[in-house]
């Protein structure tokens, strides 16, 4: 089983979840899937947390699941299995922060499923990312096949998980599966940062209930609850006073 160690950082609202294995190979067993989801819980109850950054250290960003694992799976099994896997991705799509994959190296099966949760990916040119499920007799099963498909259409979406060919980051930007792209490792943390400033400008209430109805389809009641919320107040009065909102760090 994998040693994948799973680490949270949290400097003022940006909390950064990080993937360390002695050997550098990011792996998601159950176990570490585990650990994940109790991090997550702890960035999702930390109301002061606007951004939330995943990254991998070593290698990889996530090599996808633990096959040596899942070669001991019955049905049951792969069904509790599968069930972790999407409770702690939907925990990730649903966190009231920004998410921003930060894609050091491959991200393939469960790290490209990972990835897809985030609201945004960001990843070093070398890197792979794909669905390779098929080759191995499986299919995507944390929820890859649905967010692959919203996110960039049928068509591609099929490809990456009928064929089980990765693609380069390259090809990913041009997919829409990337959202930029720097040529190297040391490059990726100062872009993620620089990129995580530009969303200062909107409330932190606002950006939740935006999200929540993008993944709703319910935008008018998200827009009527905005005025529940102290952060409308405050942006209305700043607006109206010409002066910058209080939650602009």
């Amino acid at each position: 089983m994998s040693n994948t160690e799973v680490q949270l950082g949290v400097d003022g609202t940006v909390a950064t979840i990080s993937f360390v294995t002695e050997a550098g190979l990011n792996v998601g067993s159950s176990g570490m899937m585990r650990k994940f989801s109790e991090v997550v819980a702890r960035v999702a109850e930390n109301g002061k947390v606007r951004i939330t950054v995943i990254r991998g250290v070593g290698k990889v960003f996530l090599a996808g699941a633990d096959i040596k694992e899942m070669a001991t799976y019955d049905r049951e099994k792969a069904l509790e299995y599968g069930r972790l896997g999407q409770s702690v991705l939907n925990a990730i799509e649903s966190l009231p922060s920004i998410t921003v994959a930060a894609i050091n190296g491959a991200a393939m099966g469960g790290g490209m499923e990972l990835a897809l949760a985030c609201d945004f990916r960001i990843a070093v040119k070398s890197a792979k990312i794909g669905l390779p499920e098929s080759s191995l007799g499986l299919i995507p099963g944390w929820g890859g096949i649905i967010r692959a498909t919203r996110l960039i259409g049928p068509s591609r979406a099929k490809r990456l998980y009928l064929s089980a060919l990765p693609v380069s980051a390259e090809e990913g930007l041009e997919f829409g599966l990337v959202d930029e792209i720097v040529n190297a490792q040391e490059d990726l943390g100062p872009r993620v940062a620089a990129f995580c400033k530009s969303f200062r400008r909107g409330a932190p209430a606002a950006v939740a209930l935006a999200k929540r109805a993008a993944r709703d389809g319910d935008d008018l009641n998200a827009f009527a609850d905005c005025f529940t919320t102290d952060d409308a107040r405050e942006g209305i009065a700043a607006f109206v006073e010409k002066r910058p909102a209080r939650w602009m760090e």
